[in-house]
């Protein structure tokens, strides 16, 4: 079909000398795909998913495949997943499960086989399903561009196509598919919009999905724009730590360069408005998703992401206490007077209200004062260990040793702790 040339030409989505790993369901809009790149004689291979998720029709959906493969000599791989079991697992829902299985091994295979690209069937109407799932979800501008011609090394040749004339193309050459059985009836959100919202939609407006699609047009090109400001604004705003919170509420929309630098992490559209009503708060409200935490801290926002404290090794080793003993300067190693020490040592990290006396000093101090005066963040305070003598902390861990169980005059034994690397 010259329509999708053009389209192939005109968004330099590959070369007629590229070889094409076509994404094969079997479904109608696959099949068309792989029947349309063999008909203008580019060089093609199949990759095939069964995701075992519908039974015998998943095998028959597989043998269709084989069977298409070998009627016009294409190379076909194939691969099984437990996809039930790969979303329990991970705490995700079945579709975005498939879809991180899929697309990870289609990139593996296209570089097995020397692909240039792997060319998926998205097609208009799902261009025009996907903007509205988005906003009926809640997204920024990025997400009501509909989907882009090429992602990586993911191509859409069929983008300029919709639906019927995907069938009638196949109708024409009397090429079979199979039907997806999910696909007719009203289960998932997507379905619904395909089978209800849009039929509805169509009544007020014949041309609702020619209006949606200009639509997302211009908001590429307004996102490409959109885009170029965030990136900018994200190198004023941004520290190594995290946000600092003066420079983000001088940006002409704060909450919304938030939101773009959050909402990779996975923090969505109610929990950026929730960390920006903090910015003027107390210190230590602390928000979360599965892999990363937010940390309002004074006049920063620290990201980071969540991983397990790790204990540090420590080596203890004691010495007799000569005049020539030479006491180590760094931070990682601390010396004590062993014959102060009269209870097992243990270690542990910080708690709120612990005391200690700082070496060289003779009063207490709080130790969640001590590490503010060393200006450290609420992150770094949390993952602070302390080694105890009893119920007595003996030693900040790289920070500061007590003060009461230091080396003085009457010392005849020294006992030596260092930090070592795992």
């Amino acid at each position: 079909m010259q329509k999708v040339v053009q389209y192939i030409k005109h968004h330099k989505l590959f070369s007629p000398d590229d070889k094409i790993l076509v994404a094969l369901s079997g479904g109608a809009d696959s099949v068309a795909l792989l029947r349309l790149l063999l008909s203008l004689e580019y060089t093609c291979e199949a990759a095939h998913c069964n995701f075992h998720l519908r039974g015998a029709e998943s095998d028959r959906d597989e043998h269709f495949v084989r069977q298409l493969c070998l009627d016009h000599r294409v190379t076909l791989h194939t691969v099984h997943f437990n996809t039930e079991q790969e979303a329990k697992e991970r705490h995700i829902s079945i579709e975005m499960a498939a879809r991180e299985l899929r697309y990870t091994w289609f990139e593996k295979t296209r570089k097995a086989c020397s692909a240039a690209v792997t060319a998926v069937a998205h097609h208009q109407d799902d261009s025009v399903e996907t903007l509205l799932l988005n906003l009926i979800r809640g997204t920024g501008i990025n997400g009501l561009r509909g989907i882009r011609p090429r992602n990586g090394h993911i191509v859409r040749p069929l983008l300029c196509l919709d639906r019927k004339e995907i069938v009638s193309y196949l109708e024409s050459i009397g090429q079979a598919y199979v039907t997806d059985s999910t696909n007719l009836q009203d289960e998932y959100t997507r379905n619904k919009i395909r089978l209800n919202l849009l039929p509805m939609m169509q009544e007020i407006n014949p041309s609702i999905k020619e209006s949606i699609l200009k639509t997302a047009e211009h908001l590429d090109d307004a996102a490409s724009i959109y885009n170029i400001g965030i990136e900018e604004a994200k190198l004023r705003v941004k520290t190594p730590e995290g946000i600092n919170i003066d420079a983000l509420m001088q940006e002409a929309a704060p909450e919304t360069v938030l939101f773009e630098i959050l909402h990779p992490l996975g923090f969505n559209t109610a929990q950026t408005r929730d960390i920006y009503r903090t910015l003027d708060g107390q210190s230590g409200k602390a928000f979360a998703t599965s892999g990363w935490r937010v940390i309002k801290d004074r006049d920063s926002l620290l990201i980071e992401p969540i991983q397990k404290v790790v204990k540090p090794l420590l080596e203890i080793k004691e010495y007799p206490y000569t005049p020539d003993f030479m006491i180590p300067r760094d931070r990682a190693t601390a010396c004590f007077d062993a014959d102060k020490l009269k209870h097992p040592l243990s270690l542990r990290l910080c708690r709120q209200g612990d005391r200690f006396v700082p070496f060289g000093m003779r009063g207490r101090k709080k130790v969640s004062d001590y590490l503010t005066d060393r200006k450290f963040s609420l992150l770094h305070k949390e993952r602070q260990w302390v080694l105890c003598c009893g119920d007595d902390i003996i030693w900040l861990v790289g920070e500061r040793a007590d003060n009461r169980f230091r080396i003085d005059e009457k010392t005849r034994k020294v006992l030596v702790i260092s930090t070592t690397d795992r």
